[in-house]
């Protein structure tokens, strides 16, 4: 088992291959996102890790971006190039693929999030 040196890393980006998001392209997206990481020179400050199912099966694919808790639906393996060359690169939100933010008040949704049910 390999153990990465995560020193230098800034951000980590969660990328659902849970079965919705799987059907949707999930694979693709993964393959895209990393290889836009790599091919960006961004090995040593990102980190990314395929998840299974991320409970917002219709948002699917799902990918979310830490430190920000920038979570983005429905995303393509167009949408992920953008996620890489501009939020991961530059800093700039795509925003027309957020379903969520993270505030002070906790994760707050766009208007195109799904409600989605509460946890008990």
């Amino acid at each position: 088992m390999t153990t990465w040196n995560l020193s230098g890393v800034k951000q980590h980006v969660l990328i659902c291959n849970g079965g919705s998001c799987m059907r949707n392209g999930g694979e693709e997206v993964t393959q895209v996102i990393r290889g836009e990481i790599t091919r960006l020179g961004l090995d040593n400050q990102v980190h990314t890790t395929r998840t299974r199912c991320n409970g917002r099966c219709d948002d699917a694919c799902v990918v979310i971006v830490y430190p920000e808790g920038t979570w983005y639906q429905k995303v393509s393996p167009e949408m992920a190039k953008d996620i890489v060359t501009k939020h991961l690169s530059r800093g700039e939100v795509v925003d027309s693929s957020v379903s969520y933010t993270y505030s002070d008040e906790g994760f707050v949704p766009s208007s195109m999030a799904p409600e989605g049910i509460r946890k008990k």
